[in-house]
């Protein structure tokens, strides 16, 4: 492995692991509702821009690690990352021609489906949660996209990443 190789991997795992930080740091308890998906966030970035290295295999282990971290049915964070970066893999040449504004409707949409998993799953397992909790993090994170994808291009760029 070659030197530039070794510094992308660990800026990737780098901004992988802030993510799930981000996804558990405490919040005001009326900002908490609209948190945003951060690891859905970063996994899409590198999902869409490094397909070769960020999978299903890398969005299933850190939704182990969300769901260890936030105390939820065991594979429940996993199958909703697993989801969005299938998705996100499966229409990644199409995401990438596309500008931010519709890049941004797309992961509406394809974010929305995974919290949809996630409201199913929590309602299946005996839980009544507020639509709330599911719908205004999508929004956020759709919005939020452009700023965080020029955040994450310009550290590739400054990086020297391939």
């Amino acid at each position: 492995m070659s030197a530039a190789v070794g510094k992308a991997t660990i800026i990737m795992w780098l901004t992988l692991l802030l993510a799930l930080l981000l996804s558990v740091v405490p919040m005001p308890e009326h900002l908490e509702v609209a948190r945003p998906l951060w690891l859905a966030l970063v996994l899409t970035f590198w999902a869409m821009n490094y397909p070769h290295r960020v999978g299903l295999l890398t969005a299933w282990c850190f939704g182990i690690a969300q769901d260890v971290l936030y105390g939820t049915l065991f594979g429940q964070h996993a199958l909703a990352l697993v989801l969005v970066v299938f998705l996100v893999l499966t229409l990644q040449q199409r995401l990438k021609v596309f500008p931010l504004w519709q890049q941004s409707l797309a992961l509406l949409v394809i974010y929305g489906l995974a919290q949809l998993v996630l409201l199913w799953l929590s309602t299946l397992s005996g839980m009544r949660p507020e639509i709330n909790y599911y719908a205004l993090p999508v929004l956020v994170s759709s919005l939020l996209w452009p700023w965080l994808y020029l955040l994450l291009n310009n550290v590739r760029r400054w990086r020297g990443f391939r």
